[in-house]
């Protein structure tokens, strides 16, 4: 008797299985209707000379998943579906496959300058948002998203360390919202200042990859400044998207040693072992992989693929959890430090490209 009733409660009731198909399949359909109206996007600014989409998918994504949000509730089929809404999961998935793309051997392969410039920046992008972000009294965990997005590579960084701190949905949305909408207005603006200013296409390139916060929007900068411009933007962005799995283990342990530890309490190796956000491992050890050769073009495509249907199924979900009122209830405070942080990265990025690949030529 006692061994039928613990097998009843290890097996999930078939009406929760339903509500999981339901809600998956619901996100997998959204997904296709993404995929449809990023091509038309990006097919609109392709035939106005912009080679990928500078607004990329999250963005379509997470305001697809809005509308979902509000035709559920309006027809009171949330609830049902909730089970299936994984987003967790989904950003997990994703951020494994993102490993595929870091290249250590391409990055050393097209010199050092990109990588002396990312430890540059990144480290000093970063402490400068989370010291004004402390200034103005922000939620740690907001800190810590935002300051691993301005300084490193915006969605998929913020996305790392949301998973690291445990940052809440609307924290990551706002962010990521936030990353998105300015990178349009710098995609194109920032090749015009260069031209006026008369960069060479070497600096311009290492300004655009150092500043600009998506991987798309660089090298559409890029290639609106020139060949040799987009190849340095790629290369430059590249290697500091190296630092995400070094940011969000730095984040996961700082969080666990000093934010989140109680007084007299000393945390043990297992339990910082156990916080330690696992899917870093997964996406580290894609990378060594990638940078090994294991991978060829055809398999380093569908894993990148994959990533991105991955990202897209988060990021319709988050749209699904969210209330508009939580974004609401972050404030201004963020936009502004958000909009400091991206002044203070663009005329670091600016100085730091003209002496590296400038001066040095490195």
């Amino acid at each position: 008797m006692n061994t039928s009733k613990s097998t009843a409660n290890q097996t999930p009731p078939r009406s929760q299985v339903l509500q999981v198909l339901a809600g998956l399949g619901l996100i997998f359909v959204l997904a296709v209707l993404v995929a449809e109206l990023d091509t038309g996007i990006a097919t609109w600014f392709k035939s106005r000379g912009v080679g990928k989409n500078p607004l990329e998918y999250p963005l379509t994504a997470v305001l697809v998943g809005l509308l979902a949000n509000w035709v559920l509730h309006r027809t009171r089929t949330r609830a049902f579906v909730k089970p299936g809404i994984r987003t967790e999961l989904f950003l997990k998935i994703g951020l494994v496959l993102l490993g595929s793309r870091i290249s250590l051997g391409e990055i050393m392969s097209k010199g050092l300058g990109g990588l002396v410039q990312a430890v540059i920046m990144v480290s000093a992008v970063f402490f400068f948002t989370w010291w004004l972000a402390g200034k103005f009294k922000l939620a740690t965990t907001l800190k810590a998203v935002m300051a691993t997005a301005v300084s490193i590579c915006g969605v998929s960084a913020a996305i790392a360390a949301a998973g690291a701190v445990l940052a809440k949905k609307e924290e990551v949305t706002y962010v990521t919202t936030l990353v998105i909408i300015t990178a349009l207005p710098m995609m194109v603006l920032m090749p015009w200042i260069a031209q006026a200013i008369g960069l060479s296409p070497t600096v311009a390139g290492a300004w655009f990859g150092g500043n600009i916060d998506t991987t798309a929007a660089v090298v559409g900068a890029g290639t609106m400044y020139g060949p040799a411009a987009q190849e340095v933007a790629a290369v430059v962005k590249m290697a500091q998207n190296v630092f995400i799995g070094v940011a969000a283990f730095l984040l996961a342990l700082y969080f666990v040693t000093t934010v989140e530890r109680k007084p007299h309490e000393k945390p043990s190796p297992a339990v910082i072992w156990q916080r330690f956000p696992k899917f870093v491992i997964g996406f580290m050890l894609l990378s060594v992989l990638t940078s090994l050769g294991v991978f060829n073009a055809d398999a380093l495509k569908a894993l990148d693929t994959l990533s991105k249907w991955a990202f897209t199924f988060a990021f319709i979900a988050i749209g699904i959890d969210l209330a508009p009122g939580d974004l609401r209830g972050l404030g201004w405070k963020p936009f502004f430090v958000y909009m400091a942080a991206t002044i203070f990265n663009t005329l670091l990025a600016l100085g730091a490209a003209s002496i590296i690949f400038g001066v040095l030529g490195l």
